[in-house]
Parts: C-alpha cells; structure tokens; sequence
C-alpha cells in the first residue's frame, strides 16, 4: 500500500493558507517500510517514494548541498530491543530523490540523531557506545561525505543531537543516563553533564541561550507513580542548569523549536494496560513559557517539524504510522498524511524542503 492522505474539513481554506508553500516538499521516513516519502507541501500530494536500509530513524535536510541525510539505526527492532546495531547513513538528492550514497561509519554503530551546521559544513550524527567506548557523536564533513572526527559524551546511548546557533556547543539527550551532554564542538570535547532524569527529545532556541528536553525517559508501556513529573527541562545554556520545568500530563518524546518562536511537544498517551491512545500536540511560547494549546495527534508521536515559516506544524506518529499536518495559529488539524507502505508501519524522521 503506498502512502496516502486524508484532508480535514475546510480543505479550500486549506488550501489558501497553504499557497506559499508551492513548490516546498515534505520528506516522512517509515522506519519499518524501509522508506522515505516526499508530499507536496501544498496539496500534500504524495510525489515519490524512495527505498533506503532497514530501519531509517532521523532524516535531516542540508540546504547547501540540497541532500537528505537518512540514519539507519537497527537491523530490526528499537532502542533497547533491537536485533543489532546498524552502521549507514544514506545521502538522498532532495530534488531528484535519488540515493547519492550511502556512508558506512563502521566500527561506530546505531547512528541516530542528526544535527547540521551548514555555515562549517559539519554533519553531527549521535552513536550508541560499546563495552570498550562511551556513545558519541561523529562528524562527518559535509562536501566530502566522510567522517573527520568523533566526540565522546560520556553516555552509553546517546539519541537527540541538537547543536547552538553558532556552531559552537552540542547537547545530547540521553535515555537512561540522567543527564544531558554539553560538548564543545571546536575542541571536541564532553564540558558538562546536566542533571536530568533521563532524556528525550531536544530543541534550542533561535538565540541558543535555552535548551528544551523532554523528560524523563519516554515509556511505550505507561508511566508509574514512581516516575518523575513529566514534562520539558529548560537549560540554561549560560550556565549549564535547569531554570524550570514546563509540565505536561504525559510523557514527551518529540520536541521541535519554530522559526516564529513556538516550542512544539508531542505527548505520549498509554492507558493503564499499555494500549496506546491519540497523542497531543501541546504548544508553549519559547520566550514567555506559556501554554499556548494543544490537539489530538496520532498513536505515538515521535518526530516533529515545521513549515519554514513556522506556520505548519507536522506531527508524525509511530503506531499509527501517520502524520498530522497542523496549523499552529489555530490549532486546526489541516490533514492526516498515512505513512504505511507495502503494510509496513512506523512514521518517523521528518524533514521539511523548501524549494530550490
């Protein structure tokens, strides 16, 4: 079954708000397909569909070079319940939506998170760790598509990577050690360690003075009484500590930063028993903190990203295997995208292509 779409009500007014948007492309990844998808932006029109290796997580855009970066983590399988460790990540042309490459960083393995500095013409790809090495993240040279360098994070499995506007610092979430990696880029090195009971996904700050992470650690069976309150961390990156906490219902895994200065979460809803239920996206303002509103999502939301102007917020959902096309002024749900191809399920990475 190939990938298709569902439009919500008002699909004329839908239409209109999404005019400018002619010509940009959204790129989804089902992590089970194994494959990438690329919708029109504006009429959400499914245009290709591009087969990758088993099991792609993250995909991030390079607007220099106009290629797709496309991490596969696993053979099969998830963090922690997986049937081995995969080591590519594949190089897609974003325009002809052709493979360019695919880059084996062996001996390193599960690359996942993917942070990009195109002013430096750096790639950060987050690693898992082995018995003889903590997890890392590489960097991998952007022209010349090879790995230059690799930085420790003092943490067996490093997932998110998210790195300051000015190329200069990285943060690393890490699921189960409780804290999140600070590392300097330019001397390649782990600087801090910020106390935070396990992690998720993380967002910086147009001005890079905050970092927003999700914790604690996200459980597709269900919170506990013991668990901590869930919710968004704030850091401070000045100083390397938290200054508060942005409380939510239910645990967060996905979190994204706008370019109108909207922090986008996705909720995880399980029930008592471990079914999963619709998630939420809940919205709060970067600069004053405040819960802006939320709405219903799809099973398991785990990727988020916006349009380039920061009107559309796209939500896509694991169980699922949907993404949710929202309009973040209103909170409308502009349409449903089904991510399920040949059967398969597992909407993951997102990355949003403005045209060329």
């Amino acid at each position: 079954m190939q990938p298709s779409i569902h439009t919500a009500d008002h699909a004329h007014q839908a239409a209109t708000v999404r005019a400018g948007k002619a010509g940009d492309v959204l790129a989804v990844v089902s992590q089970s397909g194994p494959t990438v998808s690329f919708f029109d932006a504006a009429s959400d029109q499914l245009l290709d569909t591009v087969e990758v290796l088993a099991e792609p997580h993250e995909i991030c855009f390079d607007p220099t070079q106009r290629l797709l970066w496309c991490a596969s983590t696993y053979n099969s399988g998830y963090y922690n319940a997986n049937s081995g460790r995969r080591s590519e990540v594949t190089v897609i042309d974003a325009d002809s939506r052709r493979i360019v490459e695919v880059v084996d960083l062996a001996p390193e393995h599960a690359p996942h998170g993917l942070a990009l500095d195109p002013v430096r013409g750096r790639l950060y790809v987050s690693v898992e760790g082995s018995e003889s090495r903590p997890g890392g993240v590489v960097v991998i040279d952007t022209t010349t598509r090879r790995p230059i360098g690799r930085i420790d994070t003092g943490a067996p499995g490093p997932h998110w990577f998210v790195i300051s506007p000015d190329g200069r610092a990285g943060y690393a979430s890490n699921k189960e050690a409780p804290f999140v990696s600070v590392v300097d880029l330019e001397r390649g090195e782990l600087t801090a360690k910020v106390e935070v009971p396990g992690s998720e996904g993380l967002a910086i700050s147009a001005d890079g003075s905050r970092v927003f992470v999700a914790a604690p650690h996200g459980a597709f069976g269900g919170r506990t009484s013991d668990d901590p309150p869930a919710g968004i961390r704030v850091i401070d990156t000045g100083t390397a500590s938290i200054t508060g906490i942005l409380s939510t219902e239910n645990a967060v895994l996905p979190v994204h930063v706008t370019t109108t200065g909207k922090l986008l979460v996705g909720e995880l809803r399980v029930t008592p028993e471990g079914r999963q239920e619709a998630g939420r996206l809940t919205v709060f303002s970067v600069d004053g903190q405040e819960r802006l509103g939320s709405i219903e999502v799809g099973q398991a939301p785990l990727t988020i990203t916006s349009s380039a102007d920061g009107a559309l917020g796209y939500v896509s959902c694991l169980v699922s295997s949907t993404v949710d096309v929202i309009e973040l002024d209103t909170m409308r749900r502009l349409a449903r995208l089904d991510i399920a191809t040949r059967g398969e399920t597992g909407a993951h990475g997102l990355a949003y292509i403005p045209k060329a």
